[in-house]
């Protein structure tokens, strides 16, 4: 699948009919066409094909290469000046208009208002003209060229020469506004770092990011952007990390630690070896995620979209009506008035403030987002997230920050502390997991490998090694039950490993964790916002479970439960809930990959860096901060509200003019501004979401 830019794409309809068009071609795969991003993401094998089709719906839209891209600029002064030119043409024909009006045949009127008629619509009638051949009649150019054109045929020259020059007024406003909110977008895109200084036999060699490989070494200067993931093998520095995280405080890096490309470099210089292709880092990932996420529409849009499709033709059958039946059903009707009512209605009807506005308010949402390190893949995931009642949490690295440290060793039967811990140690060498990495560093001491025999690690509940040839288990509770090994306690407060040595006890050692700052208030602020159920989930014991859940004040818990016992608890609350509620899962995305791909909206947490969770989880929260829910919440529910805004203000605003219009008490002028004038406050609004602050 590749992106190309789109060149002289002004129109969120034509952008709908085009991704419609070559979506039913053989060749094409999938289609998304971004009209706030001005891009097509395509997956052909016959790109020429693509192309002929859509000159053939669009004459002047065109795909640039890669190699060709340029920035696609918006001329104001240019734009400007020839409104000013054709609105005072337009002044002086009104004043002089009796005057002209006086010449034989009104040959001067004729010849001054078809003039500045032509100055300001001819690319109007020629785009409709081009559409009717096509077979493409109900559309915007379409509307205003009947609507105009019939009001010249009723002398109404000064109203039809109005119309379409306050038109033009319009869509300028609309396309300054549209392309402001696409440089906009951009600006979120810009994080992309443009070069790496590659260290050659200790020359430094500037090169494009996509050219360095793994295992290179590459030089991070003050004030640069860090090019790819990689491992600080020299220096110490400060690092922005807002352009991920949404984090405004800078983070301390040294020797040994990751860093992720996008970070910026704020002090000293830094030599790293990458460890991911460019292609495979956390940027691009990020501006992949960003720039894909209107493929995946919400239903608002996808409703949109249609109803467009069949409210033009609706309303131009609509105006025949009542330009022709009531001249002909009522006595004394004249044809010329009910005709001048009938084309108020197709200038006001217009559907641009609708499909322009909504794809534009949904955008803005996912990249306001963005800017607090919150990467929802569509919107149709924030939709989902408005209507969230339930939220389940993952324990450890979710509400607790996983930073796991051994805090009690309780010896039994003859055996001592270090020797508990000895055995602990040898049995969890092989392990990554954060409560085996934290009986290794309170172990501190060389694990002899020699003296490690099989390792067998079961599942859910731990692990059964050989160790200098004796049967060692360290694990929880129920796998002392399950081996039948006599124990004198089975509820320890706390995360518990329990050692036994040929099946004999040896003791236990209880790891604590941290409950993260931000946990509690994260839950209230779910509560607030209309969550109505918070869960925990975990595979520690009852009364480490039990403890956490009760601080944090979450409605239910349910522990020592395996991995396939987690997608059962979330297809239980998916089936629970009413047809319109969505159930949420929060996890640290390391190994929550099933339990984020079953929930409604899979939110994975801390995830920068976790190809895991980038792939399955719906929305990723690139900072470890629980308070990130509900603030994807509040940012959902507010794009929302604007979509809804902008729909009831447009459709309103119109059917009032309608109205006024069948009635006789709107004119053309007053038309205007229910199509242009709405379309313009439409746009205006929806860009209000990228501008959201908490």
């Amino acid at each position: 699948m590749k992106k190309y830019k789109i060149k002289n794409l002004s129109c969120a309809t034509c952008a709908a009919k085009i991704e419609d068009g070559v979506a039913k071609l053989e060749e094409v795969n999938f289609v998304s066409v971004n009209f706030a991003g001005s891009f097509i993401r395509i997956d052909t094998n016959n790109l020429d094909k693509v192309k002929k089709r859509i000159k053939e719906i669009e004459a002047e839209v065109e795909i640039i290469d890669d190699d060709q891209e340029e920035e696609e600029e918006f001329y104001v002064k240019k734009e400007l000046t020839k409104i000013f030119f054709i609105i005072s043409f337009l002044i002086v024909g009104i004043i002089f208009k009796d005057s002209l009006h006086d010449t034989p045949y009104n040959i001067a009127e004729y010849v001054v208002f078809i003039t500045i008629y032509l100055l300001s619509g001819w690319n109007v009638l020629k785009t409709a003209g081009m559409n009717i051949v096509k077979g493409q009649v109900f559309n915007e150019q379409f509307l205003m060229s009947v609507a105009t054109l019939g009001a010249f045929a009723i002398h109404e020259m000064p109203e039809a020469v109005a119309v379409m020059v306050f038109y033009n007024v319009g869509e300028f406003f609309q396309d300054l506004a549209v392309y402001r909110s696409r440089r906009s977008i951009k600006s979120l895109l810009e994080i992309r770092p443009d070069h790496a200084n590659l260290l050659v036999n200790n020359e430094v060699k500037e090169i494009a990011p996509e050219e360095v490989n793994v295992g290179d070494k590459i030089l991070i200067k003050p004030g640069e952007k860090v090019p790819l993931d990689g491992e600080v093998i020299e220096g110490n520095s400060m690092l922005d990390t807002s352009a991920l995280t949404g984090e405004s405080v800078p983070r301390s890096v040294k020797e040994g630690e990751t860093i992720m490309a996008g970070m910026i470099n704020k002090s000293g210089t830094l030599t790293v070896k990458v460890t991911k292709l460019f292609g495979e880092s956390s940027i691009a990932k990020i501006l992949d995620l960003v720039e894909n996420a209107t493929s995946k529409k919400a239903k608002t849009e996808k409703f949109i979209t249609k109803f467009a499709r069949y409210y033009t033709p609706a309303v131009v059958f609509g105006a025949i009506l009542v330009a022709v039946l009531p001249p002909l059903l009522v006595e004394g009707q004249l044809f010329s008035v009910w005709i001048y009512r009938a084309l108020i209605m197709l200038v006001v009807s217009c559907p641009c403030a609708l499909v322009i506005s909504i794809p534009l308010g949904y955008f803005g949402g996912i990249g306001g987002a963005s800017r607090k390190g919150i990467l929802v893949k569509g919107s149709n995931y924030l939709d989902a997230l408005t209507v969230v009642k339930t939220v389940i949490f993952d324990k450890t690295g979710t509400l607790t920050k996983g930073e796991f440290k051994v805090s009690e060793i309780v010896p039994a039967n003859g055996y001592d502390k270090d020797q508990v811990l000895k055995y602990a140690a040898y049995a969890e060498v092989n392990s990554n997991h954060p409560i085996a990495q934290s009986i290794l560093e309170a172990y501190n001491n060389n694990v002899e490998q020699t003296l490690v025999g099989y390792v067998n690690e079961i599942a859910g509940h731990g692990i059964e090694a050989e160790i200098d040839g004796k049967v060692v288990i360290a694990g929880n509770d129920k796998l002392l039950h399950k081996k039948n090994i006599k124990h004198d306690k089975c509820n320890i407060d706390g995360t518990v490993v329990h050692i036994a040595v040929d099946s004999k006890y040896a003791g236990y050692i209880v790891i604590s964790d941290i409950i993260k700052e931000d946990a509690e208030l994260a839950i209230k602020e779910l509560k607030k916002l209309g969550v109505k159920k918070t869960v925990m989930l975990t595979g520690d014991n009852s009364f480490a479970a039990e403890t956490i859940a009760k601080k944090l004040n979450v409605d239910e818990v349910y522990s020592e439960l395996l991995p396939e016992d987690k997608v059962s608890h979330i297809e239980k609350f998916i089936s629970e809930s009413n047809k319109n509620d969505k159930v949420a899962f929060v996890g640290d995305g390391i190994n929550d990959a099933p339990v984020l791909a079953r929930a409604d909206v899979g939110i994975a947490m801390g995830a920068l860096g976790s190809d895991a969770a980038v792939e399955t989880a719906d929305v990723v929260l690139m900072n470890d901060t629980l308070s990130s829910v509900p603030t994807s919440i509040r940012i959902a529910k507010k794009t929302r509200r604007i979509v809804w805004q902008n729909i009831i203000f447009a459709l309103s605003v119109k059917l009032m003019f309608i109205i006024l219009a069948a009635f006789g008490i709107a004119t053309m002028w007053e038309a205007v501004f229910g199509d242009m004038g709405v379309a313009l406050i439409a746009i205006l609004n929806a860009t209000r979401v990228l501008k959201m602050r908490e």
